[in-house]
């Protein structure tokens, strides 16, 4: 089931932001993503978030963060991963925008598959100024505009 994060998802939602950061990043030195643990957790308080939850388990299993057509983020808890739930999490989304774009590290091919996948398509590249890392913009869209930020 996806339903729009409650207040009382942020400590479960900050646990898997840190958790998949620590596992899907490890090029990036783990006090990066420690260190940075508390400003994320305020801002996912107030950003436009859906959580996955496992029924059976009663247990959210994943989350995306949204900033109008963009994807901050797309996590899902390491023990769930593999299972479809990032793509459920991206379809819904889907389902509700026109067009999506986001910031993909480069060093995390297997992300980069995902979208590709998922009918995203390397749009430009730039370099995270936090990190220093090589980053791809993707980009998708339900249709093609004339004035598309995909070109």
């Amino acid at each position: 089931m996806i339903r729009k994060m409650q207040t009382a998802d942020i400590d479960r939602i900050a646990e898997i932001w840190l958790d998949t950061n620590l596992k899907a990043h490890d090029f990036i030195p783990s006090e990066y993503w420690k260190g940075n643990y508390g400003a994320v957790r305020e801002m996912i308080s107030q950003a436009e978030v859906y959580v996955y939850i496992d029924e059976n388990k009663n247990e959210i299993q994943g989350f995306i963060g949204l900033d109008e057509e963009y994807i901050a983020g797309i996590f899902v808890w390491s023990e769930a991963q593999s299972r479809g739930i990032g793509k459920c999490l991206l379809d819904w989304v889907k389902e509700e925008k026109r067009k999506l774009t986001l910031n993909v590290y480069a060093r995390n091919p297997g992300a980069v598959r995902f979208y590709q996948r998922e009918g995203f398509r390397i749009a430009g590249e730039d370099t995270d100024e936090d990190t220093g890392e090589k980053e791809y913009l993707m980009c998708w869209e339900a249709e093609k505009d004339s004035d598309s930020i995909c070109d």
